[in-house]
């Protein structure tokens, strides 16, 4: 009788194990799924995020394609005006941004001859004057229109060959 008792208490207690086994390993098995969820969240809004400012820079990238090519745009349609009006229409427009710097690029020079000239005639020395005079940011505009001129020039003898 007692092998039949603890055979039916020993199974009861086995069975109740083996149905609750599984149900322990799904709890622990949560936990795990959970975290793996939570890293997968992640790296999914990192992704995102990265799509997102690479469509922003696409963006900026278009709309610079655009300026230039409304620029080229521009330089093609003055090309194609002046070659249908008379040649000295043609040359005056053709003199007109080169005008513009000589004229901006001589009342530059005449504001700096002033400036020489006033503080010379406070008694100033000239070896000051010179130096205070010419500084890095008129440096960097003469190199500013120097280089817009010419380097532009090289630009667009390369794109005409």
């Amino acid at each position: 009788m007692f092998d039949l008792l603890s055979g039916g208490l020993l199974g009861s207690i086995f069975g109740g194990l083996f149905r609750l086994a599984p149900e322990v390993l799904k709890f622990f098995d949560k936990k795990n799924e959970r975290q793996h969820e939570l890293s997968m969240f992640t790296l999914q809004t990192d992704l995102e995020k990265m799509r997102g400012e690479f469509r922003v820079e696409e963006r900026y990238v278009d709309h610079s394609v655009a300026q230039l090519d409304a620029i080229q745009e521009a330089f093609k349609e003055q090309s194609r005006t002046a070659s249908n009006s008379y040649k000295w229409v043609a040359a005056l427009s053709a003199l007109v941004r080169p005008s513009i710097t000589y004229v901006l690029f001589g009342l530059y020079v005449a504001v700096k001859l002033t400036a020489i000239s006033y503080a010379l005639s406070q008694g100033a020395h000239w070896k000051d004057v010179l130096p205070a005079n010419w500084t890095v940011e008129d440096f960097g505009m003469l190199n500013l229109v120097l280089t817009f001129w010419f380097v532009g020039r090289a630009i667009e003898k390369y794109q005409k060959s």
